[in-house]
Parts: structure tokens; C-alpha cells; sequence
């Protein structure tokens, strides 16, 4: 067994004088000192928790209810307690044959659940807390068995029925702790509970990776694993819990860095709502039963340390039932809350330990000068943000039960089963829906939105976080070497090769160039090709925090807007009378939007326009919608093409490098995501373009990696049309704004970026387009002699990159865009979103009208 935390000699009674002082003055901790108080015994401990209770004091008076410590009133429901884990300590966890033996089913059935929820709400209750072990159909066969004959893919999926129905049945709110989940897992599950948590327990990886610990085995206890679904929570603004589970044995050391990993993640996503410190308890038949309990000193003084790194504004909780009726010392060492307490259930976590009574608690916490108050699953600060930490779903259940000024628990209120579904009237044309013109007349209201501060995480955290991917990499590699290797066979261009010439400058960016032109030639020949097409954003309100987007808006912002279908309708009408082939249809992730919406969406346009090619949807919003129906992605997208989705933009990869996209975006789809998205629409059918934003926080070595994938996804599928450039535009970008990313890419870059993408994605993808939007005429017309020989489509309305700050523009004639190409000596040639030929009636109704809208086109209302 490894080294227990009280083993060892302590710290000096200088060291322990310098902390405990620290600690008083309330100055910042580092983990050395943090180190030294968990080890504060007597007179030490004594003056710790003093100085932590104080701090405390000072949140709770800030928060606007002193002298309050909370509660909530829950019943627990162990779905399942098969689990893939195999945790030492852990009596929850069970086999097959032993549940089949006690006659339980691998899972708890649905009426099993609302029985226990039912009779939770006559009591009182507001919480159903369900907890289960990680993956048990990975390891279980039978557990597999199970989900298949009830109709489910996986746990999460029944996780999330069941929530429905209790949210349905009873007016319980869902307090989910299935383990460790992906960022599309918190997707799926966000709509159906308010909050949710897992415990961190410790960061100490010997824990887990060593024989004889007591995580060793336990795929989903690797401490990496787990601090990466507490930042998935906050980047997708779930309410979150989570915590410490000390004495396993873990150094005092280890217990102080597990507590700032902790804090960088809430001060990083604002997230975690609460931290429970756990005390460990020795349980028999477990492997780790001979190993002694924490003490009450070690958990005082674990507690009132967490209190002094998390700040006053933490919750912090410590299991009542889990110490010996010491509640007083526990109050004085930090705590403000008792967790969730039943007044039905058992703790099956620890089931040798009962829950106090109620009243026994209230009158504890009343001898220790605290009014004991029921609080939600979902703590107050919460409750009081809403949007977007409460889906829209949810909130008639949270409401019903929150004190509208607390934002705790009301009193008196009893749980009753509302209806859990999607909110009326979806498209309700609102707000500034005439922005696609106004934004090259009047711009935009302001620069930034008003909750700038807050939206997208701690702009401090971020600036630490970026400056890693922010350091440039110094190049041996022989330039002209690689100039040779790309002119003879770009195919055989080795990393280290196309890493040079991604950083060539002054003569070899033009020979570079040349050769990518060259190459150009070669496999598609002069035509510089574009699309009469139009853009449709049919909402900007969105809640996702990208911190690039100056597009997104809340509901409530000057400049948002929503259209409804027969506007979205009316514009594909124009667009088809002047001439178009195909609308691009993309929109922020509004919370109200169903995620049947897109299909809406794409049968209004088919409706009235039959042959226009609708071009619509993100990878990310096709994860949204997926979601929130609580389909696959498969069957969304099946769904999604049956309604008259033709192929799909390749927006929203930014860089597929998760090292940068959690720069750029708080809550957007991760790499690996929007590659199996991209991947199954090409397995379908469904052809979509490719996409890379850059000059950030980026480096030429993301760009490397980026274009890699996107080919070895193109070998695979062969399904993308395009790839296109989009360089960054900065002016009024949030994470520009915070003074953390650079203003844009240089000549220089966009001229290496489109060069090496005609070299390094040849011969597989053979169309590389340029963003007038982005670069003007001048700067597209030198990408077309860089490699490139597209040039997007005349857009006809564009507000994503006006929003942003581009000076470009928001519209080009086919005149226009023909110049382009002469002002780089090519021919033009219009085109279709497939790259075929546009048919004749299309072409003459184009060049009638010149490819856009008339000047007075109204605006319908």
C-alpha cells in the first residue's frame, strides 16, 4: 500500500508559523505552505480553522445570506452499481451474479426509480440524486444484455430517460453522477438535470498507475481523465460538483496540488458549485479495509485549507454522516453546507453510515450560531445566472421549487411532475433580424457584449493557458530541400519539411508560392471558381462562449435576432430569383431552438425553393441537434438529409488541436468530435467543405497538424468539396479584445497557409478557396497566384465576419468576383456547391441580376 499523508516527519514550527500567519492576513497560498497547514494539529489547527471560518463568513455576507448553512433534502437512487472500476475501497460496486442472486436486475427499472422519486416528493424532497458506476456495459456483458432489450446505445442514454421521466412524474430535479463523461456525454445530459457531478478525489497519478494502489485498474481514476471532465463541465456551463477523498493515500503534498487543480479549474470556467471533502472510512471485504480512517483532525484541517485556496465565494461540504457527530468543528473549520441529506434513502455509498435527522442537523448547526436552509441540487448563484448554466427545459422545474430572491430551495414548496419539453414557438422573428443590411450601414450597437467579464471564463486563466501554444518553434530544416521535395512530389513533403516552409518569408515564400501555384495548374487548371449563393444566419443568440465570435449574442443584446421559417423561406425565394444555386444556412446555438429545428429549417427552404441546394449546419450545430433529440449523430444527420440537407459546412474545426481550441472556445465541440461528425455525414452521403481559422493563438506547427488530419479524413471518406482559409479577424474578437490573441494573421502567414494547403492536401483535395470576406480583393487576388482557385460564393447578406470587424463587406456581384479573378490574370467560371456545372437558366438569371439582391429589397417582418 503507498505512503499515507500521516506518515512522515511534519513540518517545522517555523514553517507551520510562516503559513498559519499567511493564512490570517489572507494572503495567497502556494502548495509548500498548503502543504504545511494540512498538517496543523492543536493549537495550529485551532488558529487554521479560525481564519478559514472567517473567510467564509466574509462569502457567505457577500452572497447575501450570513449565517446560513445549507442542505439538500434528496433521495438517492443507485441506477446501477455495476461499474468497468475496480476501486479498493469501494463496497457500492457489485457483480452480475450477485444481483441476480439478491433479485435485482443489472439496472433499476424505471418504475423502481419513480417509486423511490414519488415517494421522495411526498416527504419533501427536491433532489433525486443518481449515481451508478462508470461504463458497466464495457465490462459487463450483462450490463450490455440489459441497455439492448430495453432499447438503449449506452448508460447515458438511460441516464437521461430516466431523468426525464422523474423531472416528468414527480418534479424532481436530477443531480447526475454517471462518472466520468465526454463533452458530447454532457451534451446529451445538460437538457435533462441541472447539475451534476463526479469527485476528483485525488491528482495523484501513482495512485492509480502503481500495483497496490487504490486505483490501480480503474481506467476512468486516472487523475488526467478526470480534471478533463471537470473543465468539459465548465466549458459546457454545467453546474458542477466535485471534490477530495482524503486519506487513500495520498501525500500531504499531493493532497495540496489536488486542491489548486482544483481552483484553476474553477477560476478558469466559474463552474464547480461546490466541493465536498470526504473523509476516507475503511470498510470490510473491500482491499483497503485495514487501512486506518482519516482522523477529524486531518479532515478540519484538509477543510479549512480548501476553504483559504477556493476563497470565500466556494461552497464547500463535508458528508455529516461520514464523522461522529462532531458538526460544530466542522462549521468552524469552513464549511457552509451539509450536502444532501434523506429523509427516505440510504447513503449506498456508505451504507453503514445513516443520514442525521433533519432537525438533529438544524439544531447542530443552530448551537453553532448557523440557520440551517434547504437549498436545490443546483446552488443558488445558479439558480439566479440561469442562461446558460439552466437549459430552458429546466427551468419551469427549477422555478417551481426556488426561492425567486435566494435562489434556494422555497419554502413549503412540494415537487409536482411538470412537462419536460421543447419551448413554444421556436420561431418567433425577434429583435434586429434587418442586421444583414445594417451592418454595413450602422454597424454594430457595441464592441463587446455586456456579461464580457464573465461569458467566456477567467480571462487571467486563459492568458496562462495560451502562452504555451503562443512560443514559435525554431526551424533547421533545410528550406530549399523542401522547396525541391514539394516541387517534384508534395506527397512526400516530411513534417519537418512542411513545418519550414509553413515558416518561409522573403524569397522562399515566393518560390514557395510559385511551386503552389504550379501545382495548382497542374490539377485544376486556371479556372477560378465561385458560387452565386447566400448566406442565411437565422439567429444569432447563442450561449456557447466562443472567444472568437463577436457574432453570437444573448437574447436580451441589442443587436440579437431570430427569423422565423417564412423569413428564412423568403430569403432563399430572392436568393433563387437572382440567380442562386445554394444557400448557406448557419446560426448560433439558441437555447430555445429544438433540435428538430435544422430539420424545419431545411424542409421551409425545400418547400418553397425545390432545387436550391441547401448547404446548412456545423458539425456543432449537428451535435446540438443531436442532443437535444437524444439521437445519435448518424441518425440526426439521416434525419437531417430526409428533411433536404444536401451537404454540410466544415465550419467549427477552427484548429483541430484541443490545445488551442479551449483557447478559443469555452464550450465548442472538441477536435475528436467534429471529426466523427465530418466523418459519418461523408459515410452518408453528405459532402461538406473544410475549414481552418487562423493566426490566434496558433502556431505553424497547428496548422501542420490540421491539414494532416483533414486529409487523412479525406483518404478515408473522399468527402470533402473544398478547403477554405479563413483568416482571423480580430478587431472586435473577445479574446483580442482581452489582449490575449494576436490581430490576425500577416501577409505573410495567409501566403504560406494557402500554399501549403494546395501542397499538403494534393491530390486529395483538389479545391482550395480564399475569403474575400476576410482579405478583400487585393489580398484573395494574391491567394489565387498563392495556390488557391476558388473564391467562395457572393454571399449576398454576411454578418458573421461584419460582427467580427471585417471592412470587406457583406456581399459581391458575379462582376465582382470576375475581376477578382482578372486582377490575377484568370478566367472565372461559375460553379455549383459540388463543383459542377451551373445550369443554364441558373447562369442567365445570375448575370440578369448580377448575382445579388436588389438595393430596396425589404426586409419582411
Amino acid at each position: 500500500m503507498t505512503t499515507s499523508a500521516t506518515s512522515g516527519t511534519g513540518p517545522t514550527e517555523n514553517s507551520m508559523r510562516r503559513a498559519l500567519k499567511r493564512a490570517r492576513d489572507g494572503v495567497a497560498l502556494d502548495v509548500a505552505e498548503a502543504a504545511v497547514l494540512l498538517q496543523a494539529r492543536g493549537e495550529a489547527l485551532t488558529d487554521l480553522t479560525a481564519s478559514a471560518a472567517r473567510v467564509r463568513d466574509a462569502g457567505l455576507e457577500q452572497a447575501g445570506r450570513p449565517g446560513v448553512i445549507t442542505y439538500s433534502k434528496s433521495v438517492f437512487i443507485p441506477l446501477t452499481r455495476l461499474c468497468r472500476d475496480k476501486c479498493h475501497y469501494c463496497t457500492f460496486v457489485t457483480v452480475p451474479g450477485k444481483l441476480r442472486r439478491a433479485g435485482h436486475g443489472m439496472f433499476m427499472s424505471p418504475d423502481e426509480v419513480l417509486d423511490i422519486a414519488r415517494r421522495g416528493a411526498a416527504l419533501g424532497c427536491k433532489e433525486a440524486l443518481i449515481t451508478l458506476g462508470d461504463k458497466p456495459e464495457d465490462r459487463w456483458p450483462e450490463a450490455r444484455e440489459w441497455l439492448d432489450a430495453h432499447g438503449y446505445d449506452d448508460t447515458i442514454a438511460y441516464v437521461r430517460a430516466v431523468s426525464i421521466r422523474i423531472l416528468e412524474e414527480t418534479g424532481l430535479l436530477p443531480h447526475l453522477n454517471p462518472g466520468v463523461m465526454t463533452w458530447t456525454d454532457f451534451q446529451r445530459l445538460k437538457p435533462v438535470a441541472p447539475s451534476m457531478g463526479m469527485m476528483l478525489e485525488t491528482t495523484a497519478t501513482r495512485l492509480w498507475s502503481e500495483p497496490g494502489g487504490p486505483h490501480h485498474g480503474s481506467p476512468d481514476k486516472e487523475p488526467a481523465v478526470r480534471l478533463r471532465v471537470l473543465e468539459d463541465a465548465g466549458r459546457s456551463s454545467v453546474p458542477f460538483t466535485s471534490g477530495l477523498l482524503i486519506g487513500i493515500g495520498e501525500t500531504y503534498e499531493e493532497r495540496a496540488e489536488s486542491l489548486f487543480a482544483l481552483r484553476k479549474v474553477a477560476r478558469a470556467y466559474h463552474g464547480i458549485q461546490e466541493l465536498i471533502i470526504q473523509n476516507f472510512r475503511a470498510k470490510p471485504d473491500t482491499a483497503m479495509r485495514g487501512m486506518p480512517d482519516a482522523e477529524l483532525d486531518e479532515l478540519l484541517a484538509t477543510v479549512a485549507v480548501a476553504r483559504h485556496i477556493m476563497g470565500p465565494s466556494a461552497c464547500l461540504q463535508a458528508p455529516p454522516n461520514l464523522v461522529d457527530a462532531e458538526y460544530e468543528r466542522l462549521i468552524g473549520a469552513g464549511i457552509d453546507d451539509w450536502g444532501g441529506v434523506s429523509p427516505l434513502t440510504i447513503d449506498h455509498v456508505n451504507p453503514e453510515r445513516p443520514w442525521p435527522q433533519i432537525e438533529e442537523l438544524a439544531g447542530r448547526s443552530a448551537a453553532a450560531g448557523f440557520h440551517l436552509r434547504e437549498r436545490l441540487c443546483v446552488y443558488p448563484e445558479f439558480v439566479r445566472r440561469g442562461e446558460p448554466w439552466l437549459d430552458p427545459r429546466l427551468r419551469p422545474h427549477v422555478d417551481a421549487l426556488a426561492d425567486p430572491e435566494t435562489g434556494l430551495a422555497r419554502p413549503g414548496a412540494l415537487p409536482a411532475g411538470l412537462p419536460w419539453q421543447e419551448p413554444e414557438e421556436a420561431f418567433v422573428p425577434a429583435g434586429r433580424t434587418d442586421l444583414h443590411r445594417t451592418i454595413d450601414t450602422e454597424g454594430r450597437t457595441g464592441d463587446r457584449r455586456d456579461d464580457f467579464d464573465e461569458v467566456y471564463g477567467d480571462w487571467e486563466a486563459l492568458r496562462e493557458a495560451a502562452a504555451p501554444g503562443m512560443v514559435p518553434e525554431r526551424i533547421d530544416t533545410d528550406v530549399r530541400q523542401a522547396l525541391r521535395t514539394a516541387a517534384d512530389d508534395p506527397t512526400r513533403l516530411t513534417d519537418a519539411e512542411a513545418l519550414a516552409l509553413l515558416h518561409a518569408d522573403g524569397p522562399a515564400l515566393d518560390a514557395l508560392c510559385q511551386v503552389a501555384d504550379d501545382v495548382r495548374r497542374s490539377a485544376v487548371g486556371d479556372d477560378v471558381t465561385y458560387i452565386v449563393t447566400r448566406n442565411i444566419n437565422f439567429t444569432n443568440v447563442c450561449y456557447t462562449g466562443c472567444r472568437f465570435c463577436a457574432f453570437a449574442q444573448r437574447r436580451t443584446d441589442a443587436d440579437a435576432y431570430t427569423l422565423s421559417l417564412e423569413q428564412v423561406a423568403d430569403r432563399a425565394q430572392q436568393a433563387w430569383d437572382v440567380g442562386a444555386v445554394e444557400v448557406c444556412m448557419q446560426g448560433g446555438i439558441h437555447p430555445d431552438l429544438p433540435g428538430t429545428a435544422y430539420f424545419d429549417i431545411a424542409e421551409a427552404v425545400k418547400k418553397r425553393v425545390p432545387g436550391m441546394h441547401v448547404h446548412a449546419f456545423s458539425p456543432m450545430e449537428v451535435v446540438n441537434g443531436a442532443t437535444r433529440t437524444g439521437m445519435s449523430v448518424r441518425e440526426w444527420l439521416t434525419a437531417a438529409k430526409e428533411a433536404g440537407l444536401d451537404s454540410v459546412p466544415g465550419t467549427a474545426a477552427e484548429i483541430l488541436d484541443d490545445e488551442v481550441r479551449w483557447v478559443l472556445t469555452k464550450g465548442k465541440l472538441p477536435a475528436a468530435t467534429w471529426i466523427e461528425v465530418i466523418s459519418t455525414a461523408h459515410e452518408l452521403g453528405i459532402r461538406s467543405s473544410s475549414t481552418m481559422m487562423y493566426g490566434h493563438v496558433d502556431q505553424p506547427r497547428h496548422w501542420l497538424g490540421h491539414l494532416r488530419t483533414l486529409a487523412g479524413i479525406q483518404r478515408e471518406t473522399g468527402g470533402f468539396t473544398e478547403f477554405v482559409t479563413l483568416p482571423f479577424i480580430h478587431t472586435n474578437a473577445p479574446v483580442y479584445l482581452a489582449g490575449i490573441a494576436r490581430p490576425g494573421p500577416t501577409i505573410r502567414d495567409n501566403r504560406a497557409v494557402t500554399a501549403m494547403a494546395r501542397l499538403l492536401l494534393h491530390p486529395w483535395i483538389p479545391n482550395i478557396q480564399t475569403s474575400w470576406v476576410k482579405l478583400g480583393t487585393e489580398g484573395a487576388a494574391e491567394m489565387l497566384r498563392s495556390g488557391a482557385n476558388d473564391l467562395g460564393g457572393t454571399l449576398m447578406e454576411e454578418t458573421i465576419s461584419r460582427m467580427a470587424g471585417s471592412s470587406y463587406g457583406s456581399y459581391k456581384s458575379v462582376r465582382d468576383l470576375i475581376a477578382v479573378a482578372e486582377a490575377a490574370g484568370r478566367p472565372a467560371k461559375p460553379r455549383t456547391t459540388l463543383y459542377g456545372e451551373v445550369p443554364e437558366e441558373r447562369r442567365r438569371a445570375a448575370e440578369a441580376s448580377d448575382g445579388h439582391l436588389p438595393d430596396l429589397l425589404p426586409v419582411l417582418d
